[in-house]
């Protein structure tokens, strides 16, 4: 079985792991925090996911697919059962506390007419979205992570843009 080298030695298991974090802190929030509109519930979700792979990390197998498409899916279904227990709505914040240097992507997530425009996408729409475009996640990782096919993905993306837009439009009064 081909696994994540974390079983190599236990110092360079966490080296392995404190890259992965490093590299996917932000990106993780960012999706999180785009499924559920709450920045305290994004950070939670974020550190439950990390905490579930390393407690897990000799059960992942690369030939299942990268670290990153691993993290989100552990990230998604923590996600979705803090939806569940809320009653499945995402809750919109009023103000976020800042999270120091944080790209264009997050900031506007976090802020603004977008922020809202998401967060009003049904469910599988907003993740879609916040996968591809905050996370930064290719299709072929978005269909690993979602189930969906990798032509299924790009469909739905592209659907899921014309909502978006339909929303922002309406927003305007344009619509």
């Amino acid at each position: 079985m081909a696994r994540f080298p974390f079983s190599l030695s236990a110092t360079r298991a966490r080296e392995r792991f404190a890259e992965l974090y490093r590299a996917q802190r932000d990106p993780l929030y960012a999706y999180c925090l785009g499924m559920l509109g709450d920045a305290a519930a994004a950070e939670d979700v974020v550190q439950l996911a990390f905490e579930r792979a390393w407690r897990r990390r000799h059960v992942f197998d690369l030939r299942r697919g990268s670290p990153r498409a691993w993290l989100y899916a552990i990230a998604r279904n923590a996600a979705r059962d803090e939806l569940r227990r809320r009653g499945r709505h995402a809750l919109p914040v009023e103000e976020l506390p800042e999270r120091g240097a944080k790209d264009a992507r997050l900031e506007d997530l976090e802020h603004g007419e977008l922020r809202a425009a998401v967060l009003a996408l049904p469910e599988r729409d907003r993740e879609l979205i916040v996968l591809r475009y905050w996370a930064d996640l290719p299709d072929a990782e978005i269909a690993r992570i979602s189930g969906l096919s990798r032509s299924n993905v790009s469909t739905r993306i592209g659907r899921a843009l014309r909502r978006l837009r339909g929303v922002l439009e309406a927003d305007d009064g344009s619509a």
